[in-house]
């Protein structure tokens, strides 16, 4: 019997496909602004780019070091800079436009629905915690049907506190009610998901979706979602 009663889950990458949305998204606008004629004609070397900048910068946001709007912006001047191509206007315009049109997409990682009816149904209490932007994720979370799938959906945001800082966790737990023994950290980001649970001594599943190699040591790893059924 699991002693666990509140299962925290990242969002993007752990259930909600963030790299296939991301690339549905970006092959709509490339089409819709023409950037095969402005930019590049190879979409592929321009995901990729886009991809690169969009990781660093991420990681950068994690920890403080740049703003929202920062990270909004610089992913697509980066990757502009990348194919010598400079145009501030249609920087800002494409930020605002993939902003619009991602959350749109439906992508889950395969047995995402049937692994969370599985632990409602084994009445565990589940929420999110997640470092994307409040109002893009709600939309994202309606959008992919797992809108009333989480009692509480913290965010940065709210909290005032990135992923791996203690704060956000601290204010999970106290937002939920949660014992800290009886609580679970489920992520794909071993820096923000996995080394932030561990900072506030929260138990970790790291949902590791690419293999990655670690010398973490979380309390479970999974390669698969239906493999959380094997541990609650």
């Amino acid at each position: 019997m699991s002693r666990y009663k509140h299962l925290f889950f990242d969002l993007d990458h752990t259930l909600w496909d963030f790299e296939a949305n991301s690339k549905k998204t970006w092959s709509i606008l490339f089409k819709n602004n023409r950037l095969d004629e402005v930019i590049t004609p190879d979409f592929e070397a321009f995901y990729a780019s886009y991809s690169a900048h969009n990781h660093k910068l991420w990681q950068r946001y994690h920890h403080g070091y740049i703003t929202q709007e920062q990270l909004r912006y610089k992913r697509m001047w980066h990757t502009f800079l990348d194919f010598k191509f400079h145009n501030e206007h249609l920087a800002n315009q494409l930020s605002d436009e993939y902003l619009d049109i991602l959350p749109l997409q439906d992508e889950v990682f395969d047995y995402t629905y049937e692994i969370i009816d599985y632990l409602k149904g084994k009445d565990y209490r589940l929420h999110l915690i997640t470092n994307g932007f409040e109002k893009v994720q709600n939309r994202k979370l309606v959008n992919c049907g797992l809108d009333k799938s989480f009692e509480a959906v913290i965010t940065s945001e709210a909290a005032m506190a990135l992923k791996p800082k203690k704060e956000i966790f601290e204010y999970a737990l106290k937002l939920t009610g949660a014992n800290l023994n009886e609580s679970i950290m489920l992520g794909d980001n071993l820096d923000a998901d996995i080394k932030g649970a561990m900072n506030v001594d929260m138990d970790t599943v790291f949902v590791n979706h690419i293999q990655a190699k670690t010398d973490l040591k979380p309390t479970y790893t999974i390669g698969h979602l239906k493999e959380l059924e094997d541990i609650f």
